[in-house]
């Protein structure tokens, strides 16, 4: 089994930072893409950034550009979303997905279950 556990939200004052973790564990033969998702209340959950498996590729939803950088550690199994300059816009759940392929070499799509990000005006 493999599973996703983000950590690091909380409450922010606007123009403050927060940096969130997600940490993959379990039967893991490689982990392939890492995603930052979000959902703000009463909306759809929208995809925020995302970095590939080397870490040289990262795209982010446009709010998020200058702002926001995803990185990776793929010896700790964890990748990373620096948070900067954040507004109440930016308030909502931060979910982790991620495209693993387990000891099995089964291809799964794995999502934490979620950290709730709050920003104050």
């Amino acid at each position: 089994q493999v599973q996703l556990v983000e950590s690091g939200g909380g409450l922010a004052q606007t123009g403050e930072s927060l940096t969130l973790s997600c940490t993959a564990s379990g039967s893991i033969f490689r982990i392939n893409t890492m995603l930052w998702y979000r959902q703000a209340p009463g909306k759809e959950r929208e995809l925020v950034a995302h970095i590939t498996r080397d870490g040289e590729n990262s795209i982010y939803i446009d709010s998020a550009k200058s702002r926001f950088t995803i990185s990776r550690d793929n010896i700790k199994n964890t990748t990373y979303l620096q948070m900067h300059s954040l507004s109440p816009q930016d308030t909502g759940v931060y979910y982790c997905n991620a495209n693993i392929k387990n000891q099995a070499l089964v291809t799964l799509d794995v999502w934490g279950r979620g950290t709730q990000v709050t920003v104050s005006s």
